[in-house]
């Protein structure tokens, strides 16, 4: 009898920088089942960040509102064999198992998980420090699939490529050099206030080559109007945003969604990030591109650290001042 190939779900009902963190799945997933189907299930408004990846047969949208029983149908429908879940939820996770998927994987030990016999991947015993990328390809690794290449990626067409190409020429008006400043974050890492912000753009005017794009959907009031900058995200929907994003020649950014996203575009990314295990580089830096961590020093974080990264601003750290940011800046655009 021939062996019925697989048919896998991956489900990340997530922010926007954590689905481009599981990007990596399908596309090793692929590498080692060629055959196999492939697709990801994710909220509406992060669907974007997967749009033309080669590796995904099918992009299916989440909506907690829905109806629970309409929804097990619609994924009895397609057949899986698989089911990834790289975020605990146990209305979703009962959705699987009643959906008739028999192979279902969770991160964790959650009733639930027991009750329904679905198997899980264990992060306690694991490193800390290891990547949240790594960590999802745990998930894969546990159905078979042997591989530490966990680099994500965003796809453009070759349309998107060209209507790039023009924004970036549009954007720069003679000028050498893109960049783009993310004032706004989730607020589940440290990061500065507007108006620090506000003085590293008054510093990157200044410089001849360089345009200044604020990328921010809703820019903070303090950054809004500011002569000579340009805001093309403002109301755009996400996929819009990616193509600006893609423009870019560099982004400034605490650990954050739009960060993530230049770096699985290979636009290159300054971050501001701190030293504690739950918000640290070594777990949610970008990757895959040319990028630079800033952390504040040693003294700062164990003299100053509030214990809380929505309560940190870096307001007394010498390195990472405007002026500070802004040398780094020029070095990395410098440095070709």
């Amino acid at each position: 009898m021939k062996k019925k190939n697989k048919r896998i779900l991956i489900v990340r009902p997530d922010r926007i920088g954590d689905v481009v963190l599981s990007t990596p799945l399908p596309r090793e997933i692929k590498k080692c089942f060629p055959d196999s189907y492939v697709a990801v299930m994710v909220r509406d408004y992060a669907k974007d960040v997967y749009l033309n990846n080669p590796f995904t047969d099918e992009i299916i949208t989440y909506d907690a509102t829905n109806s629970f029983w309409e929804t097990v149908k619609a994924l009895r429908r397609y057949g899986f064999t698989h089911a990834l879940m790289l975020l605990p939820d146990e209305r979703i996770n009962y959705m699987l198992f009643l959906a008739g998927i028999r192979f279902r994987v969770g991160v964790g030990h959650k009733l639930y998980q027991f009750l329904t016999f679905t198997r899980y991947v264990d992060r306690k015993k694991y490193n800390p420090l290891r990547h949240e990328a790594d960590y999802s390809l745990d998930l894969a690794r546990r159905i078979g699939v042997n591989s530490n290449n966990y680099t994500p990626e965003i796809y453009l067409s070759e349309e998107e490529k060209k209507i790039s190409a023009l924004r970036r020429k549009e954007l720069l008006n003679q000028k050498k050099y893109l960049v783009g400043v993310n004032a706004t974050s989730g607020g589940s890492a440290p990061n500065w206030n507007p108006e620090q912000y506000r003085k590293l753009i008054e510093l990157l005017k200044r410089d001849k080559n360089i345009r200044v794009v604020v990328t921010d959907l809703a820019p903070p009031e303090t950054i809004c109007g500011i002569d000579e900058a340009v805001y093309p995200n403002i109301k755009s929907d996400l996929r819009n945003s990616i193509i600006n994003f893609s423009a870019l020649d560099l982004l400034v950014s605490a650990s954050t969604g739009p960060m993530h996203l230049c770096a699985a575009l290979k636009v290159k990314t300054l971050s501001l990030f701190c030293p504690m295990t739950a918000c640290s580089p070594e777990l949610w830096g970008p990757l895959g591109n040319i990028n630079k961590i800033i952390i504040p020093e040693k003294n700062y974080c164990e003299n100053q650290c509030p214990g809380d990264p929505k309560k940190c601003g870096y307001k007394d750290s010498y390195l990472v001042t405007p002026g500070k940011i802004f040398e780094e800046i020029t070095g990395m655009l410098n440095k070709e």
